[in-house]
């Protein structure tokens, strides 16, 4: 129970935090990523913003082996940068360019976004659905 509270929460803060900061404005959004257009720099605050609290956290999950709730704490990535991880980076900066969401505020935005937040958030499951039925190319390895 206390894992939902926290889920909750969590999810709810998020949530919070993406409507306060303007990333679920596809405008501003799209601005941010218009670098020889109509530039909006603002969101390069919400980028900051993310990034220092988790470097504090990367520092204390390194020393631990469970999460504060007791589940275990992954692994870090792969860092190898490969193909499929640039072809991947690619196509969804691409998408987040063409729509101005990404999962995060795709979900925040299902309440009062319309139909176009409802098209992108069923393309998106989709996509999620259809995934682990692609074929992996050969070189890499599945996930």
């Amino acid at each position: 129970m206390m894992r939902l509270l926290v889920a909750l929460f969590a999810g709810g803060l998020f949530g919070a935090g993406l409507t306060v900061s303007g990333m679920t404005d596809t405008d501003k959004v799209q601005g941010w990523l218009d670098l020889f257009g109509a530039w909006d720099p603002t969101l390069a605050f919400v980028l900051g913003g993310a990034i220092l609290p988790m470097l504090g956290a990367w520092a204390i999950a390194r020393r631990r082996q469970t999460a504060m709730l007791g589940a275990p704490i992954p692994a870090p990535a792969d860092p190898v940068i490969d193909a499929p991880l640039v072809t991947g980076s690619a196509l969804f900066g691409a998408g987040w360019a063409l729509a101005g969401l990404c999962p995060g505020p795709a979900l925040a935005v299902l309440g009062y976004g319309g139909w176009p937040a409802l098209a992108f958030f069923a393309a998106m499951t989709a996509g999620m659905i259809a995934q682990p039925f692609l074929p992996v190319p050969r070189g890499t390895r599945a996930a």
